[in-house]
């Protein structure tokens, strides 16, 4: 497991505060491994999920430490997502 993906599931378990995702979603992180986030929270992985989020380390982190929004980069094309958009929107709620 990369120390980027590592950073992440503390940085995504501290937002999230200990609180559960109603669905599963994973963010696949290119080049450093996938995120998988559930009713347990967050945690590195590489599970089937109902929703996919791909992007940069760079636009991940950028997401995360709330300099982008998840919507404008999906917008832009610097996020994909593959899956359920609702529960994708549900999940841009948890990051901001």
């Amino acid at each position: 497991m990369s120390d980027v993906v590592t950073e992440a599931v503390a940085a995504l378990n501290a937002k999230m505060d200990g609180a559960g995702f109603d669905g599963t979603a994973k963010f696949d992180i290119e080049g450093e491994g996938g995120i998988i986030i559930d009713a347990d929270g967050a945690r590195a992985g590489d599970d089937d999920a109902d929703v996919t989020l791909s992007a940069s380390t760079e636009v991940f982190k950028a997401i995360l430490d709330g300099e982008m929004d998840p919507t404008a980069a999906f917008m832009t094309g610097k996020l994909t997502v593959d899956g359920d958009m609702g529960l994708a929107m549900k999940l841009a709620g948890v990051l901001s």
